[in-house]
């Protein structure tokens, strides 16, 4: 990653938490500690944020507090072939008609080019999927209730009483930050408690996930393995995750990454 989009990363997540730590900027920007003090160092000698020990912290603290973790922007980009090749297999699964529930994120995202020729009724707290479901498609919408996190472009709502409790569905699709031995992880208390209210709607669990979320970890458990239907991922995957899903009851589908590629790109000519 260059320096000027690390830069732009590192000030978006000052603006985003009181105060960011080092680790955390290592973990949105896979940069060394070291490259990420040198970042901050430049950062406070322009007057762009404030060093503190440890990290930094905005010059003007934001009076709002957003969520953990890298911004839909970022995310969108990493592993694109492999995110677009296994939403191809989400929406294999579907059935026209069928209530579904899919979950904001990058990789959830990809199931919109394959959704345009469709005729489901999808929940969704993601702008991005809604708006383009709404231009592309003749897929009934709704969206969730709430406050508008900007950067992952979602919307999360802290209430038990909201329009969530009253939808269905057959499948619900989501990503995740991490998936180990624990189960799904996620990076934020707040995601959490919007996401467990969503899974508890839907009969069906199936996790979108490239094969590096498997090495990925995280304080906070989302739902245990014994939770999750399905995982789709990527032929990166390893033997002895295989042998964890598989021990787990989980039914795999490992997406051809070749083939997703093509019919993304016919369908977007």
């Amino acid at each position: 990653m260059h320096e000027k989009e690390r830069h732009r990363i590192i000030l978006s997540a000052v603006q985003d938490k009181p105060v960011i730590t080092v680790p955390e900027l290592v973990e949105l920007t896979d940069s060394s500690e070291a490259t990420i003090r040198r970042d901050i160092a430049a950062l406070h000698v322009q007057k762009r944020l404030r060093r503190v020990r440890g990290g930094a912290e905005a010059i003007n603290p934001p009076q709002f507090v957003g969520l953990a973790g890298r911004p839909f922007s970022v995310n969108e980009g990493l592993h694109a072939r492999q995110k677009q090749a296994i939403a191809k297999e989400a929406v294999a699964l579907c059935q026209d008609g069928e209530p579904i529930i899919i979950n904001g994120g990058t990789t959830t995202f990809q199931m919109v080019h394959f959704l345009a020729n469709r005729r489901m009724q999808v929940f969704t707290n993601s702008f991005p999927i809604a708006e383009h479901l709404l231009k592309h498609s003749k897929n009934t919408v709704m969206l969730s209730g709430g406050t508008i996190y900007r950067e992952q472009n979602i919307i999360l709502s802290p209430f038990d009483n909201d329009v969530t409790r009253n939808f269905y569905a057959r499948r619900m699709f989501m990503g995740a930050q991490g998936l180990g031995p624990l189960g799904l992880m996620e990076g934020d208390p707040l995601l959490i408690q919007a996401e467990q209210k969503l899974i508890d709607q839907a009969d069906e669990l199936v996790v979108l996930i490239d094969s590096s979320k498997f090495h990925k970890r995280s304080s906070l458990i989302l739902c245990g393995l014994k939770r999750i239907t399905t995982v789709i991922t990527d032929s990166g995957i390893e033997d002895r995750h295989v042998r964890m899903l598989e021990d787990a009851g989980v039914n795999l589908v490992v997406a051809n990454t070749r083939s997703g590629t093509e019919e993304n790109a016919s369908s977007s000519a």
